[in-house]
């Protein structure tokens, strides 16, 4: 029976969701690879694989008894929580990146955040981590408390020692070094491929 990584994997490759080359990041750092989450759309069964993993994943969080709301920031990530929130039977918001200015301003969209409300913040991918405090930070002006941030991948970059160094917990479903010896396994990838990878991983980890 397939591992969760192994799933995963199969999803993102299958989806095109996982692509190898040569891409800028939002940091300006070159990466021999690039995770989009939004070709899941134009693939149900891989869009519903991943759904349902994640859903897995969050519902076997201990204190998600105690979760009022999911969170997400457009896009990639904010197109799947609803999904995941549905099977959760968990009311959603999305962090919009910037202040609408007309009709129903402010970067919160979906609902409100009140003061005391727990919440669990969803992304599809963590590098650094500037994008998930940058998510968080109107929540938790609004009074909300994160309890957990999750992600589908782990970049492998530093972000998640430096969110939980700022006191945050980060549960991530796989990481790219598990996703590439899943796809190494499956014969998806060649070796060449994978030890690319690995190198790049190992770099950004210094």
């Amino acid at each position: 029976m397939p591992n969760k990584s192994q799933v995963i994997a199969k999803a993102l490759v299958r989806s095109g969701a996982l692509k190898f080359g040569s891409f800028k990041l939002k940091s300006g750092a070159a990466s021999p690879y690039y995770i989009d989450l939004t070709w899941l759309l134009s693939s149900p069964e891989d869009f519903e694989s991943v759904v349902d993993i994640v859903a897995k994943e969050i519902k076997a969080i201990p204190s998600l008894k105690n979760i009022d709301k999911l969170a997400s920031i457009e896009l990639k990530g904010a197109l799947l929580l609803p999904s995941v929130a549905n099977k959760l039977k968990t009311p959603c918001i999305i962090v919009r990146k910037e202040t609408k200015q007309y009709g129903l301003t402010g970067r919160i969209v979906g609902g409100e955040v009140c003061k005391g409300e727990r919440l669990i913040f969803f992304d599809d991918v963590v590098t650094e981590g500037d994008s998930k405090l940058e998510g968080i930070k109107p929540i938790e002006e609004a009074g909300g408390k994160i309890e957990a941030i999750f992600v589908v991948v782990d970049r492998e970059q530093g972000g998640k020692e430096t969110l939980e160094k700022m006191g945050y917990q980060l549960k991530a479903i796989t990481t790219i070094s598990d996703l590439v010896k899943s796809l190494l396994s499956l014969k998806e990838i060649s070796r060449e491929q994978a030890e690319e990878i690995f190198r790049y991983v190992n770099i950004s980890r210094k």
